[in-house]
């Protein structure tokens, strides 16, 4: 596991989006998995406003971490309108390329069967970007008994919902489930990068990078991944 700390959230961003657009260079057809949350909108603006016009996203392949169950793609809290406002409609993807769960699929538990196949069926993907969680989830895996393989139906934990009501008018509009890739979906990337940054994320990152492996940590387990880079900041770094 290597572990990058850059002075503020600003740097972050921009080596995050030098990773990414080096892959797609390397590879025009790169498979990208990727999140949302505050924290990559910096990646996202840096892509947009730094390499837009030099490169093409025209055969990359997209696969979002997750989606909340009851928000289709036209309601702004909604992942997929979340990466339509801060990325997708800004480049030349296209948009069959463009993967994200359907949180208002009519048979929810078919629709992770069916996602996870397609995600299959793609390819490995080249590089998969996470943030984390306070309780060190990453993707919607919350802390439990076991690490959830593969993409699923999660409830959400009060933390999360807690953390995540500043997107919503208030706490009773946030969805209080979601689906999301496991955890076994997430480790089959080639190369895995995990961002934060901030002092509340420094004992999550903490826990990640010395704690001991635990599915009550989900991020614990990138410790057992060939090639794993935390991009972090300072505030961020302060425990480890």
């Amino acid at each position: 596991m290597e572990v990058i700390i850059k002075d503020n959230y600003t740097e972050i961003s921009f080596l995050a989006a030098d990773y990414l657009i080096n892959t797609v260079k390397t590879k025009n057809d790169a498979i990208l998995g990727l999140p949302t949350g505050s924290t990559p909108i910096g990646m996202y603006k840096a892509i947009i406003n730094q390499y837009k016009d030099k490169i093409s996203f025209k055969n990359v392949r997209t696969f979002n971490l997750d989606e909340y169950v009851g928000l289709d793609r036209r309601n702004k809290n909604s992942y997929r309108y979340f990466m339509d406002e801060n990325l997708f409609s800004h480049i030349d993807i296209k948009e069959d390329n463009i993967h994200i769960p359907d949180g208002v699929a009519q048979d929810l538990k078919q629709e992770c069967r069916d996602y996870e196949e397609l995600l299959k069926t793609t390819g490995q993907m080249d590089i998969m970007y996470l943030g984390i969680g306070h309780n060190g989830h990453i993707g919607f895996n919350e802390p439990g008994d076991y690490f959830e393989p593969f993409t699923h139906i999660v409830k959400l934990t009060e933390d999360t919902i807690e953390a995540n009501k500043r997107f919503f008018a208030n706490l009773d509009s946030v969805p209080k489930t979601a689906i999301t890739m496991g955890i076994k979906t997430i480790m089959s990337a080639k190369k895995i990068i995990l961002l934060a940054s901030g002092s509340s994320k420094a004992e999550a990152i903490s826990k990640t990078v010395k704690g001991k492996i635990t599915p009550r940590v989900p991020a614990s387990i990138l410790q057992l991944h060939d090639d794993v880079t935390l991009i972090i900041d300072k505030e961020a770094s302060k425990l480890i």
